[in-house]
Formats: C-alpha cells, sequence, structure tokens
C-alpha cells in the first residue's frame, strides 16, 4: 500500500506541475510570449487561497499596518471559503494582476518581456517575505484548510487530494483545448507565427495577447491555490525561480511547445526524474545529480525532437502548396 500513496503523492505534484505547463504553454506556446515570470502568478495563487481559508498571521501587526486597525476590524482574512472558491479567488488575483502587468509589458518583445516577468515575479516574491503583517514573512503560513476538513485519514487525504488534482487538470485541459481550437485559438497561433501579418488582417493584437495572458496567468493562480492546499505550507522559499519557474519551462520544452498533451506529459517525466533520484544509491545520490539528470534530458530532446516528444501538429491548407 505504500507505493500507492507513494504514487498518489507525485501524482499530486506532477498534476500541480501540469496546471502551470499549460498555463505556460498559452503564454509561449500558442502565443509566443516569452514569460519567465511562472513563479510569481504560482506565489499568487498559493498566497490567495491561503489568506482566504486561514487566521491572519499577525492580527497585531496587520492592524498597527492598516490604519490602526479599523480597517482589519472590517476586512477578515480569516473565513472558511469553498475550496473551489478558493480557487477562483486564485484564478481572479493573478488574472487581475495579469491584466496590469500585461497592459504596461506586452508592448514589449522578446528579451525586454522576459526581463520584466522575470522581475515582478522576484518583486511579488520579495512581497510576501517582507511584509510580515500580510503572509507572516520567512516563517510563512501553516494549516491552510484540507479539502473536505477531517473527515480523511491523512494517507487517504493524498488519495483524495489526488483525485481532485486530476479532475481539475482535466477541466483545465478540456477549457484551454477548446478555445485553442476556436477561431480565437487561431489568431494566437497567427500572432505567435507573424505579429505584423496578423494585424495588417485587420486583428488587435495586443488586446489578444493581453487575453491569452490573463487566461495562462489565471492558470497558474489555480496551480498555486491547488499546492496551497495540497500541502498546507507556504513560505516565500518555495516560489524560488528554480523549482517555480524554470523547471516548468524544462517541462514544457521535454514535452512540446503548443500541444496541451505533449505539456503535461513532460510534466510528469520531469518531476519523475526530479522525485525518482530519492531512491538512487547514497553513494550517487546527491543534490546536483538531479540537475545533471534534466540537463542532460532536455539537451537530448532538443538534439533529437526540437519541437519535443509530443510537438505541435502543423496544419497545411488543402489548397496549400
Amino acid at each position: 500500500m505504500d507505493i500507492i500513496y507513494f504514487l498518489a503523492g507525485f501524482g499530486i505534484l506532477a498534476g500541480i506541475y501540469g496546471v502551470f505547463t499549460l498555463g505556460l504553454n498559452v503564454h509561449w506556446g500558442y502565443t509566443g510570449l516569452f514569460n519567465i515570470g511562472v513563479a510569481g502568478f504560482f506565489a499568487l495563487g498559493a498566497y490567495t487561497a491561503a489568506l482566504l481559508t486561514t487566521a491572519p498571521p499577525s492580527p497585531e501587526l496587520f492592524e498597527d499596518f492598516v490604519f490602526g486597525g479599523n480597517l482589519a476590524n472590517t476586512l477578515q482574512l480569516g473565513i472558511d471559503l469553498w475550496f473551489f472558491v478558493a480557487l477562483a479567488c486564485a484564478a481572479i488575483v493573478s488574472g487581475v494582476v495579469a491584466l496590469v502587468v500585461g497592459a504596461i509589458t506586452l508592448r514589449l518583445r522578446d528579451d525586454y518581456l522576459a526581463i520584466s516577468t522575470l522581475g515582478i515575479a522576484e518583486s511579488v516574491r520579495l512581497m510576501f517575505l517582507n511584509e510580515k503583517w500580510l503572509a507572516n514573512g520567512s516563517r510563512g503560513l501553516s494549516d491552510i484548510p484540507k479539502f473536505l476538513g477531517d473527515f480523511v485519514t491523512p494517507k487517504q487525504y493524498d488519495l483524495l487530494y489526488f483525485a481532485v488534482v486530476i479532475i481539475v487538470l482535466a477541466a483545465l485541459y478540456f477549457v484551454i483545448q477548446r478555445a485553442i481550437n476556436s477561431p480565437w485559438g487561431r489568431v494566437l497561433r497567427a500572432i505567435r507565427e507573424d505579429e505584423e501579418a496578423t494585424a495588417a488582417a485587420g486583428k488587435n493584437v495586443f488586446r489578444f495577447k493581453l487575453q491569452a495572458f490573463i487566461l495562462g496567468a489565471a492558470v497558474m493562480g489555480i496551480g498555486g491555490a491547488l499546492y496551497a492546499h495540497g500541502f498546507r505550507y507556504v513560505d516565500p522559499m518555495v516560489f524560488d525561480p528554480l523549482l517555480a519557474t524554470f523547471i516548468v519551462w524544462v517541462m514544457l520544452m521535454v514535452g512540446g511547445s503548443g500541444n496541451n498533451l505533449g505539456a503535461l506529459m513532460g510534466a510528469f517525466i520531469v518531476w519523475g526524474i526530479w522525485s525518482g533520484t530519492q531512491f538512487l544509491p547514497p553513494e550517487i545520490n546527491n543534490p546536483n545529480l538531479r540537475f545533471f539528470l534534466i540537463g542532460f534530458l532536455l539537451v537530448l530532446v532538443i538534439m533529437l525532437r526540437p519541437n519535443g516528444m509530443i510537438g505541435e501538429r502543423r496544419r497545411v491548407s488543402e489548397g496549400g502548396t
């Protein structure tokens, strides 16, 4: 039975990373938006869900900070919200922040957009790290409520939550797949291929890019909320760019950019390598080995299958040459 519980724990994290790769695929795979600030939307989603479903971490600091406590007495963060409402709020907060950020940064291109999103992600992380009144600083938030409360044992909770993550992941996959196969999604792919030609065809390129940026960010926010309720603890170190941004990029590149199924496959494969190293003999197992294995896999995929294991299927019109 232990192997079943281990696989459930593995599936929870792999599924959550699958949510992040779906969001990043909307940005990069379908629209060509070079976003390396995944960690920022991850943090926003996780902290939103945590703050809405737990008591304020430092009531005294909160009251001292917000106008002597007058507003703090009115605004109660420690309300017991239903789990899926917390997911929705995480998506909304991430989407609203993406709207503001996108309105400023989406007029930039390539490396400038990447630098901007990375800087914003770090700003979000440092805000939660330094503003103790908001999220308890470096100590983080703990005792985040479980889904369905205490009706199940800790081991049974892993099995239950694995099912929840898979259901949410499947729902997001279905929604994104329908959106990408719609006329809206075809415009996104046209922007990715040739932005100027798409604008010449009468499409509002900036508006479509902003919509895609908001959608991808909202999906990442949902992933952050799933993480918070699954592991019941968040702190700023969780959102280190290595584990919260760049590994998601590796997952997308390995699985296949521009293909949602490939994005999910990459998430499970890369996380399988990352977590599987714990079973290696102590003589060869060290923290740097997993970096080497994932880097080796990425190089191997780039050399043998540049489009990923399941790359995007390019469509050619019947009348084309």
